[in-house]
């Protein structure tokens, strides 16, 4: 799965999909809470309803398998598989915010190559292919210059600072207290692909994911990849599926934030508080 013009028309196919379903997202916003799925998380029946839409036209189309957050499906590390977000930033998406999208990746053997983020509420699309360019509305991005971090805004994760797991709440707010010691602007979405997306845009210096779901993260490390940018794990391994965590930037700037995450998790080892 490494010929480009393959790559180029399973990125073409899959932006049509999503297409189609946009403007169901956006009918959508607002939706109520529909599935608990234990603590504060859930899915909405518009979840529900884009991944049984999506990933029939996926598999329709493309004859790759499709994994999705709500129904999961065949082993993303293995293999070539679709990974789908149907609705990323769900909180945000019932509450009526406008911070959420679908997100969409084509993973080969637990590497990203290709990744689609899709706005409808922003009316912003962003799709690439694990070479480049990264397109923005199908417009060729020039890749990203090297930037340092006094000069950027920085995207954090949200958290629970009682909460334990590969990357504890206490362990978080350490990391954020640290990255405000050198970044007035620190922004905080809720939508692990609004984060990705805009950092590989260049609108934001870089990215600080907590989570490790691989549904969440694959399509932005695609495209921050693509538009040139750097996009590891908080050890500074290059991401993967089952990397527990995102560190995404320009080059440059994550130099200076993997130095920062490295200090603060060095003092507090995973799945302590």
């Amino acid at each position: 799965m490494t010929d480009r013009d393959e790559l180029d028309r399973l990125l073409a196919v899959a932006s049509g999909v999503l297409d189609e379903v946009s403007d169901r997202f956006v009918t959508g916003h607002g939706a109520p809470r529909a599935v608990d799925k234990g603590g504060n998380d859930f899915a909405t029946d518009v979840d529900l309803e884009l991944e049984r839409r999506i990933g029939r036209e996926l598999v329709d189309r493309t004859g790759i398998p499709v994994h999705g957050e709500e129904f999961g499906g065949p082993a993303a590390g293995a293999g070539t598989v679709w990974l789908l977000d149907p609705v990323d930033g769900t909180v945000n998406y019932s509450a009526g915010l406008p911070m959420a999208g679908i997100l969409l990746a084509l993973v080969h053997d637990g590497e990203p190559i290709a990744g689609l983020t899709w706005l409808p509420l922003a009316r912003q699309r962003f799709a690439a292919v694990a070479d480049g360019p990264l397109l923005v509305d199908g417009v060729p991005r020039t890749p990203l210059a090297a930037a340092r971090l006094d000069d950027v805004m920085i995207a954090v994760g949200s958290f629970d600072v009682d909460s334990r797991g590969r990357v504890p709440g206490r362990t978080r707010l350490s990391v954020i207290t640290e990255l405000s010691r050198r970044v007035a602007r620190l922004r905080m979405h809720g939508s692990t692909g609004v984060d990705l997306a805009y950092t590989a845009s260049g609108a934001l210096g870089g990215a600080v994911v907590f989570g490790h779901h691989p549904w969440d993260n694959a399509a932005g490390v695609a495209l921050v990849r693509a538009a040139g940018g750097v996009a590891t794990d908080f050890e500074g391994r290059p991401w993967r599926i089952g990397s527990g965590s995102v560190l995404a930037a320009a080059p440059g700037v994550h130099d200076e934030i993997l130095d920062i995450v490295r200090s603060v998790t060095d003092q507090h080892p995973e799945g302590e508080q």
